[in-house]
């Protein structure tokens, strides 16, 4: 899971709390991902953090004692630069994945039902991805996924064009192990040169293009990623009473 950033939208609002730590229902976001993972009988996560980072390892201490999640923690002293760097921050623990062993790469800033993880998990594709047909670009710039004879083929964002149809990322993927040592190659790649100040968005990118992963839908379903002051009330407001009423 992906954490590191300084969330520079929200700090009006949430001064120097991590955005990962912000509470919905008594619960921080972080502990929402420990419930759901656990639900979905996921074992371990591993939290990319950097922006007060002791903060984020205090709570994982905690959480530890509440969930039946192996927990851990790695540290992207670079989280300033692009999130690219995060995700080669991560690359060690990617490696150590055993054989056959499909990772979630997932952002941390997403409140979510319980429904999200089975369906990517239980995904026929190897690797997968989800997407929600029910977008809007009024108020946000969200990354998009068009989709043609069921196959998504692009991944970015204000993308225009033909498709059968668009939905918007999720931000949570399914890479299968056999697909992994591509994402680690692309990301070292951009990582080592004049890529660093991308986001990790673009080395999905390069794998969406190239055909690596199918998709799941989940339109309908509530769900909000949290990036400015009115998402933090409209998650406490409207989404997470949704989220409650499935």
């Amino acid at each position: 899971m992906y954490a590191a950033g300084l969330g520079i939208r929200l700090k009006p609002t949430i001064g120097t709390v991590p955005k990962i730590l912000l509470e919905f229902g008594g619960k921080t976001l972080l502990e929402w991902h420990a419930q759901r993972l656990s639900e979905a009988n996921v074992e371990r996560l591993t939290v990319v953090s950097g922006y007060e980072y002791q903060l984020v390892d205090q709570h994982l201490a905690r959480l530890r004692e509440r969930y039946r999640l192996d927990l851990r923690s790695v540290v992207n002293p670079l989280f300033t630069e692009g999130s690219v760097l995060s995700m080669a921050a991560s690359i060690p623990t990617l490696q150590a994945l055993p054989a056959k062993e499909p990772v979630l790469l997932m952002d941390g800033d997403v409140l979510y039902p319980k429904h999200f993880l089975p369906r990517l998990i239980d995904s026929p594709h190897r690797s997968a991805l989800l997407i929600d047909r029910d977008y809007s670009t009024a108020d946000d710039d969200p990354v998009l996924v068009p989709i043609a004879r069921g196959k998504p083929f692009d991944f970015v964002k204000r993308w225009k064009g033909e498709a059968d149809m668009v939905g918007e990322s999720i931000g949570f993927f399914k890479v299968a192990h056999e697909d992994l040592p591509e994402l680690i190659a692309i990301t070292l790649e951009m990582s080592a040169g004049a890529g660093r100040s991308a986001s990790y968005d673009d080395a999905l990118r390069q794998m969406v293009q190239a055909g690596r992963f199918g998709h799941e839908d989940v339109t309908g379903l509530p769900w909000i990623e949290i990036d400015f002051p009115a998402d933090v009330e409209r998650a406490a407001r409207e989404v997470l009473p949704a989220i409650a009423a499935l």
